[in-house]
């Protein structure tokens, strides 16, 4: 869940882990630790059609739901990092 300041400048205010609840830590508007960051929208064919689903997860609650996949994740490693 992420909550940000009013008005035209929104900077970042607060960052928590939508499963543990734990704050992460946010300095100045920047996110300062590692974050799963989920913008989904729904679309046809879904029981949820039309719906957008937000929400962060820290590395560890992360770590945790992908132990249980039948399958893996794909890993690459990344050149670039934003």
């Amino acid at each position: 869940m992420r909550c940000y300041t009013e008005g035209k400048d929104r900077e970042l205010t607060e960052v928590r882990c939508n499963r543990c609840g734990r704050n992460l830590t946010v300095e100045k508007g920047i996110l300062k630790e590692g974050c799963v960051h989920v913008d989904y929208d729904f679309g046809y064919f879904s029981s949820r059609d039309g719906i957008c689903h937000r929400f962060d997860l820290c590395e560890e609650c992360y770590e945790e739901i992908i132990q249980a996949f039948v399958l893996p994740v794909t890993e690459e490693e990344s050149t670039e990092l934003l």
